[in-house]
């Protein structure tokens, strides 16, 4: 089971989400997308909460309204973080995660820690909390076909601006070509212009010298 959220209006069409349990945690850290943004709370137990960014997003484009909806929404799904203030929350792209087999389900680590951000939560907005419960849906979807699909289709895409690029590259060949035979051409007609002229005052300096002998 999967609870689909939706960020305040103002912060633009985002979705958040986190999963029922570790096993569903699970699920997400291993068919979560590119454009996923996780969060968590800094050495606490709390939900994995994800926000989907629009494609070509970075966390830079996290708005303050959109990271206090993130924030407050994990601090209210930790159940040690929810009663004290003054609370790290760590996030980071979800393709810094990493997962080896020794860790226990549900457990990550990080790639890079420099791709990790952490942002001080001072008390927990009852406000932006129940807001955010208000649109929530639970779900239960197949997150390895929606990974696979996505994947399918950036290969695709991938696969049609390579056969552009082919195709561009082809045309750039043949205008080339076009152009060197036409420069070609040029050249060829201004070498006959000029042997015409020299054979014209070659046949004028032979009549020079017949009327000189005739003379």
């Amino acid at each position: 089971m999967v609870f689909y959220f939706k960020a305040r209006p103002e912060a633009g069409d985002y979705t958040i989400f986190m999963g029922l349990d570790k096993f569903e945690n699970e699920e997400l850290i291993k068919y979560g997308l590119p454009e996923d943004i996780w969060f968590h709370v800094d050495k606490m137990s709390s939900a994995h909460v994800y926000v989907r960014l629009h494609k070509g997003q970075t966390m830079d484009a996290i708005s303050e309204g959109l990271l206090e909806d993130c924030t407050q929404l994990v601090k209210a799904n930790s159940i040690q973080g929810n009663k004290v203030n003054n609370i790290d929350v760590v996030y980071t792209p979800w393709s810094n995660l990493k997962k080896t087999p020794s860790m226990d389900v549900g457990q990550v680590g990080f790639h890079n820690s420099k791709m990790v951000r952490t942002v001080r939560v001072e008390k927990r907005i009852n406000e932006v909390v129940n807001r955010l419960n208000r649109t929530k849906v639970e779900r239960k979807p197949d997150l390895k076909a929606e990974h696979e699909a996505y994947y399918a289709a950036e290969k695709a895409v991938r696969k049609a601006q390579l056969r552009e690029k082919k195709r561009r590259e082809e045309m750039d060949r043949l205008e080339k070509e076009k152009q060197a035979e036409m420069r070609s051409y040029r050249n060829l007609m201004v070498s006959d212009k000029m042997t015409s002229n020299k054979q014209i005052a070659s046949t004028a300096k032979s009549l020079q010298e017949l009327e000189e002998d005739f003379m």
